[in-house]
């Protein structure tokens, strides 16, 4: 018998290293869409059950029904690239830091608690944590899907590294505001900015900007009850909703609009969406796709899960097209659920999921509001009627006060996270390779940046006088920040859980930076 990993696979690979005889692959987990478990190598030693953070990996015969095809995925992936010794060099060991080493982090998000972690690892080195929320980590918080509990469990990974006494959180302290990039580097050694990629990339048709055509980052975080998208004004009164674009944020969106009501208040969804999604009349999204079902940017695990969801149908618009060879498993699974899907018999009454493939968005048309997109396909032109269009192909970093900015690439220009033409800085996740990967490909990405920052550190390269701690919280006080630590957040969290649980919820979360801030501080809130 062997373990099995599945859909919730996160891609941090924590799993990797722990396993005995070396049987998960692919080492480099950002060339899949998931790492897999050889079923003929495995030992049932169990050590990748312990270690996986968010609950991904499953006893062979303990695996849930709906994931059982997981089986089947994890053997052909061995089939097709058979099991072979890892020759990927190891890492250098860290030993501790020659001299003093504080390094702040801008942002809370899975890149930077992971550069966090990886840190505070080493003996010696004192770290500076700085959001500009009052609330911790990021997208997974306020990007992964509600009803995706798993998935969050990842931040549990993060709770020994926040409570090092060499660490310092500093939540709500706006860096470029509360604090200048010079003041930080007067106070650090070095600065990793991890924070994100925050814009979405614009379709660039007419129509655009039409009420009712929306970012779907911003119908993500209303959903998650990011602050900053609490009032999003988005109407569901008709009876379709269009998405632009078909990666996993996409199929978030479509699950979250026809979730029926029983299974959304099982969620951790904000209130206000809540209750906007309970009395929405949309009852058909369709997911449109620019290029094939095997081009689809949507993992595997994710496309399957589509179709355990009750009472919505699933449905193929177009020929599915054949498979595309013996070497790529993502492309051909999809093709191969697609067809399932086509000749599933769809039912009266249920809500709809269309995927739509080969399809490009034309014009957004509308008086005054929108109410149809203009798509073409295969040369001919047709008009989808609808009052909701969502634009989900992808997102944008923005310029850091300080630092350069490549404005063609959404970056920071940067050679293995250290910034050009500007010592002491250095960059992590989106800000530093574009928006690719899901939260564990930071992992990889924070370590290579804490690398190449402990080379600087050790060649010499960040040796300098700077002020202390005291100097630090004078300066903050001063631009009138007012940080909440980490025993501050764990007021927060615990004060939403309890909330939660009266109403049989994993949390119902405090919304507003005034609400946020107070529960900070009031331990039975």
């Amino acid at each position: 018998m062997a373990y099995v990993i599945t859909q919730n696979c996160c891609k941090d690979a924590s799993c990797v290293p722990v396993c005995p005889v070396d049987c998960i692959r692919p080492v480099d987990a950002s060339a899949a869409d998931m790492l897999y478990i050889d079923p003929e190598s495995c030992i049932d030693c169990g050590a990748c059950f312990d270690e996986c953070p968010v609950d991904a990996i499953y006893y062979e015969e303990d695996v849930p029904a709906a994931q059982a095809r997981f089986r089947e995925i994890n053997a052909e992936y061995f089939q097709r690239h058979p099991l072979e010794p890892d020759t990927t060099p190891q890492r250098p060991s860290r030993q501790v830091a020659d001299g003093e080493l504080t390094v702040a982090i801008v942002g809370a998000g899975p890149a930077a608690c992971y550069a966090a972690a990886e840190l505070m690892a080493i003996d010696g080195v004192r770290v500076n944590l700085f959001e500009r929320l009052p609330t911790p980590f990021g997208l997974i918080r306020a990007g992964v899907a509600p009803d995706h509990q798993h998935t969050k469990s990842v931040v549990d990974i993060f709770d020994r590294t926040f409570v090092n006494p060499r660490f310092g959180c500093h939540l709500g302290v706006e860096i470029g505001k509360d604090l200048s990039h010079d003041q930080v580097l007067d106070h650090h050694h070095a600065v990793i900015y991890a924070v994100g990629a925050a814009t979405s990339r614009p379709l660039g048709i007419a129509g655009e900007d039409l009420p009712g055509s929306h970012p779907a980052a911003d119908f993500v975080g209303w959903y998650n009850g990011h602050p900053d998208y609490a009032d999003g004004g988005f109407v569901l009164d008709g009876e379709r909703a269009v998405i632009i674009g078909n990666g996993n944020v996409a199929l978030d969106i479509a699950r979250m609009m026809l979730l029926d009501s029983v299974a959304l208040g099982r969620t951790d969804i904000a209130d206000h969406a809540l209750d906007a999604l309970r009395d929405s009349t949309i009852r058909e999204v369709v997911v449109l796709g620019r290029r094939g079902i095997a081009d689809a940017a949507f993992s595997v695990g994710e496309f399957l899960a589509l179709g355990e969801l009750d009472g919505v149908d699933v449905t193929i618009d177009g020929p599915v097209q054949d498979s595309t060879g013996d070497t790529d498993l993502w492309a051909t699974l999809k093709l191969d659920i697609a067809r399932e899907y086509a000749a599933r018999p769809t039912a009266p009454g249920n809500r709809r999921i269309i995927l739509r493939f080969n399809t490009s968005p034309v014009e957004i048309i509308g008086d005054g509001r929108v109410s149809g997109l203009r798509v073409e396909r295969d040369g001919a032109n047709e008009v989808l009627d609808t009052s909701l269009v969502l634009r989900s192909i992808g997102y944008r970093g923005v310029p850091v006060p300080g630092l350069p900015f490549d404005d063609v690439a959404g970056v920071v220009p940067n050679e293995d996270g250290r910034v050009q033409d500007s010592p002491g800085s250095y960059v992590a996740g989106w800000i530093k390779r574009g928006p690719r990967g899901v939260i564990g490909s930071n992992r990889t990405c924070a370590e290579q940046t804490v690398d190449t920052l402990w080379r600087d550190h050790c060649d010499g390269k960040l040796t300098r006088d700077i002020a202390g701690p005291e100097s630090l919280s004078a300066a903050l006080r001063e631009n009138g920040a007012q940080p909440v630590d980490w025993s501050g957040w764990r007021n927060i969290d615990a004060a939403e859980r309890r909330r939660g649980a009266a109403v049989d919820r994993p949390r119902v979360k405090f919304i507003g930076i005034p609400q946020l801030r107070s529960a900070s501080v009031t331990a039975g809130s």
